[in-house]
């Protein structure tokens, strides 16, 4: 690595040779030099992390790259599908506009037609409907009262378009109560509680309990799934959201556990009999009815490190025929031959066998030291890629199967980006109302149907179209 001119690596390995050869010096000198050393390799190698070779965010990469200035004319460019706002023909407002007469010159005038144009605007605002149930009575002084519309309970009350838009925004927008809570003041001139907020994002969550249920069959039916988990904040304290999804499901779940007891309760992989992608997470191998598959973004990132911080050469080759495989598929349809599918497996258990001579061995474990002994992670990676081959390659023979896990990845951003804003929760149950209302409305968008659209027909009482067919 080099930090201002200066090849850091090169210096390192220059001092360590200064020190070997240096024998004039008191062990406990050579003792502190070598720590410092071994100080300044870590510090640099974090240096030198980044997205493309660690867990990393593109947002977190040091000095990253801008998208380069386009050097092509202003506007949409050639085969670009363009959103130009065309004219409607039935508009919500007529305004005729009459010509002063006073400054054309006099004479008689007949109408010909008309020239028109259309301004879009939206109106934002309130509306109060007053229900009036007419009372009647009788000779005899009996009363009978008109039946108000099934909802309407109380002498004033929410609407069901103001549920939906208030958990629009704070479920699927993200943003905090207390701003909603602000929006419909300044916005609307409705006075609204954080607590009415907090209490229509229950009512979704109640509602959605059929949605939970739909998700769990559909994910159970499916030939492959994306499983990951990622940590979030409550109160402090780091608890566990698990994420199960396909093309069109999004599953979540919030749980104290991580691993397998966490999983169980989510309840769907133990019944689960078909194709998993995960990332090496030793929970999931729990799970012995399904067939697993390792995400290689997550091989391509530790290879990427392995060949910058730890100088193994095999890691870069293997990183180069990772790529040019799922290349290959790619352009094979989604399955090779079998005749290719040997070659690459020849060729990755050469690779796999140049490495072992590379990577370095464990120091020997102490005596009288209990537990496993901590190996470099370089050799962990290649260990798991000699071990989990077929995991690792299945991309190769089986179609559903893709290369990565960037499905489930990208299902897990939008939660992560909501612990940047609000920063925790305030409680489990808030968790647990996040994940399912925030599952129902990316399915929603998963399937072509507007989350806003979805929001007013659950409060309406009408489950999307999809989960119903």
């Amino acid at each position: 690595m080099t930090v201002e001119n200066i090849d850091v690596s090169a210096t390192l390995e220059k001092a360590r040779d200064l020190l070997k050869s240096e024998k004039n010096l008191s062990p406990a000198v050579v003792a502190i030099l070598e720590v410092l050393i071994l100080v300044v390799t870590l510090l640099v190698n974090r240096l030198g992390r980044n997205s493309k070779n660690s867990s990393l965010p593109p947002s977190q990469d040091p000095h990253r790259e801008r998208k380069s200035k386009s050097h092509g004319k202003v506007g949409g460019q050639k085969g670009h599908k363009g959103r130009t706002l065309q004219k409607i023909d039935h508009p919500h407002q007529i305004e005729e506009i009459k010509i002063d007469r006073r400054t054309i010159p006099q004479g008689t005038y007949t109408k010909i037609g008309y020239e028109s144009r259309q301004v879009f605007d939206v109106t934002i605002g309130l509306c109060v409907t007053e229900y009036r149930a007419e009372i009647l009575g009788d000779a005899l002084g009996r009363q009978y009262v008109a039946p108000f519309p099934q909802g309407v309970s109380k002498a004033a009350q929410y609407g069901n378009e103001v549920k939906a838009q208030s958990v629009y925004m704070s479920q699927f927008q993200l943003i905090p109560l207390a701003r909603v809570e602000d929006y419909f003041a300044d916005q609307v001139g409705l006075p609204i509680s954080q607590g009415s907020i907090a209490n229509f994002n229950q009512e979704a969550y109640d509602l959605l309990e059929p949605f939970e249920a739909w998700a769990k069959k559909k994910l159970l039916a499916s030939p492959l799934i994306h499983a990951d988990e990622t940590s979030i904040n409550l109160n402090g304290k780091n608890i566990w959201l698990h994420n199960l999804s396909h093309e069109t499901v999004t599953l979540y779940h919030a749980d104290l556990r991580r691993g397998k007891e966490g999983m169980d309760r989510m309840g769907v992989l133990p019944d689960y009999r078909g194709q998993v992608v995960h990332d090496h997470l030793k929970s999931y191998y729990r799970y012995e009815d399904c067939s697993h598959n390792l995400c290689n973004s997550h091989h391509l990132r530790e290879l990427e490190r392995a060949f910058t911080e730890d100088h193994q050469k095999w890691a870069k080759s293997m990183k180069r025929l990772l790529i040019k495989m799922n290349q290959a598929v790619y352009a094979a349809g989604g399955v090779l031959p079998e005749v290719e599918q040997m070659n690459y497996r020849k060729k990755y258990r050469k690779i796999l066998k140049q490495g072992q001579k590379e990577c370095p061995r464990p120091p020997p474990k102490e005596p009288g030291k209990r537990g496993r002994q901590k190996k470099p992670r370089c050799l962990n990676l290649l260990e798991r890629l000699r071990d989990f081959e077929d995991d690792v390659l299945r991309f190769m023979s089986v179609k559903v199967v893709p290369f990565t896990n960037n499905q489930a990845e990208n299902d897990l951003r939008m939660t992560k980006v909501q612990q940047k804003i609000s920063g925790c929760f305030r409680s489990m149950e808030g968790a647990r109302i996040f994940c399912r209302v925030r599952g129902f409305l990316s399915t929603c968008r998963k399937n072509k149907v507007s989350p806003t659209d979805a929001l007013r027909g659950l409060f309406q009482g009408r489950l999307p179209a999809f989960m119903t067919e």
